[in-house]
């Protein structure tokens, strides 16, 4: 028994730090390759809005604490009929409105902004 914990401790331990690498190595190269596209400005239309809202609780001292998170999202349809769903921030989320006419800029599936029209 105690010769199998020798063999697959370490097993266990390169293959968790192999996906940590792995990951971290994905990541660097999605961000670069989004850095590497022109920044866009194009007309769409605000199609849809959502959220997501994550819950957690937590264990302090005997004290059960819940929290809860947003995120927000809104889809935008431009002139070709394609459709982007962009994270956007709750400031943005609450101004925006289905239907709001104006210019997305974006950088890949990285959201820069949408000026509505007046």
């Amino acid at each position: 028994m105690f010769g199998l914990f020798q063999i697959m401790f370490p097993l266990v331990f390169i293959l968790v730090f192999g996906i940590i690498l792995v990951t971290i190595i994905r990541g660097v190269g999605e961000w670069s390759s989004i850095n590497k596209q022109p920044i866009l400005n194009v007309d769409a239309k605000v199609v849809s809005k959502r959220t997501n809202v994550s819950r957690g609780h937590h264990n302090h001292g005997g004290h059960v604490h819940s929290s809860s998170s947003t995120t927000y999202y809104a889809t935008f349809e431009v002139q070709s009929g394609d459709r982007m769903e962009f994270k956007v921030s709750g400031k943005e989320y609450g101004l925006m409105a289905e239907g709001d006419l104006g210019n997305l800029i974006f950088q890949g599936t990285r959201y820069h902004g949408f000026d509505r029209e007046i």
